[in-house]
């Protein structure tokens, strides 16, 4: 007889190694997009933090009752129709979260709904690694790009240098910027949002606090993108065009990049320092503390990791 723990890892071995093959076109063209496009190279961490986060609760898996449900062979069914659609309608974007509709109803399928919930972070995690489609990431790119070029003029005029934009275009007097698309903000935007989620799960226990610190990234990602611009206008303005371009142009990238982390980490902790977790002493270690508003979510916070 089979021990429970070999039957369960027969469960998900087997079921793992089907899905590899049926979806290995899909995973390929995802890699190579990850490759190709700056915008999400960022998929290259997504995946494996989401194995480690899905290994960080295999106990809590294994110790779950299994409660199988029909609903999952329905929701994998709607997952594989997605990805047929999504071939022949050469649709990549349809395929890509067909993967996942898939995942979570064999999850569903072969375990039940507590085990689904114990990987649902792992798997909703996975969504930052699947590009958006194009109509959707150009009806968020222009209005970033001309947010940005916005921002740019406004800081330029307080620094009391002579601008003229329009659209998305910069004109000084001695050049013309284009925030273009690479320049819009959105790579910093996703790349930031990713990370911010990875810092909150690892930093804090309270659920709360990790969704101020994800949505934060937005505002920060913007402004930050803004800086740049303005950055690269004041450069372009006393020490010509090049300032705008090659080495000292992807080397702001990166800097403004750092900057807009340091900010989220600096946001933390100013959460941290308003709403601290109150500790209290335990009634049988008097060295040792728990904390009492916080208390439910930092055992739950233990039990997952």
């Amino acid at each position: 007889m089979m021990s429970r723990t070999a039957r369960t890892s027969a469960l998900i071995v087997l079921p793992v190694f089907s899905f590899l093959v049926l979806y290995r076109d899909v995973i390929a063209k995802l890699v190579h997009d990850w490759w190709i496009d700056e915008n999400y190279s960022h998929g290259f961490l997504v995946l494996p933090i989401a194995l480690y986060l899905a290994w960080e609760r295999r106990a809590k898996f294994l110790g779950t009752a299994r409660r199988p449900t029909v609903i999952g062979l329905v929701i994998t069914a709607c997952g594989l129709g997605l990805l047929l659609a999504g071939v022949l309608g050469a649709e990549v974007f349809t395929t890509e979260i067909s993967m996942l509709a898939a995942l979570a109803g064999s999850i569903l399928f072969l375990f039940g709904w507590s085990h689904l919930r114990v990987m649902l972070f792992p798997l909703a995690f996975l969504l930052l690694m699947i590009p958006l489609p194009t109509i959707i990431f150009n009806q968020i790119t222009f209005p970033l790009q001309l947010l940005a070029s916005q921002f740019g003029e406004s800081v330029l005029i307080l620094a009391q240098i002579p601008v003229l934009r329009e659209g998305n275009v910069i004109h000084l007097a001695n050049t013309s910027l284009a925030v273009a698309e690479a320049c819009s903000g959105i790579r910093s935007l996703i790349s930031l949002l990713t990370l911010g989620i990875v810092y909150g799960y690892f930093t804090d226990p309270r659920n709360w606090v990790r969704s101020m610190i994800a949505v934060a990234t937005a505002p920060i990602a913007i402004v930050t993108n803004g800086l740049r611009v303005a950055g690269t206008g004041v450069g372009a303005r006393y020490f010509g065009p090049a300032a705008a371009e090659g080495f000292f142009h992807e080397f702001s990238g990166w800097l403004i990049f750092i900057s807009a982390f340091v900010i989220l980490f600096v946001f933390h902790r100013a959460l941290a320092w308003k709403f601290p977790v109150i500790a209290i002493r335990r009634p049988d270690h008097d060295k040792s503390v728990v904390t009492s508003s916080e208390k439910k979510a930092a055992e739950k916070w233990q039990l997952e990791s």
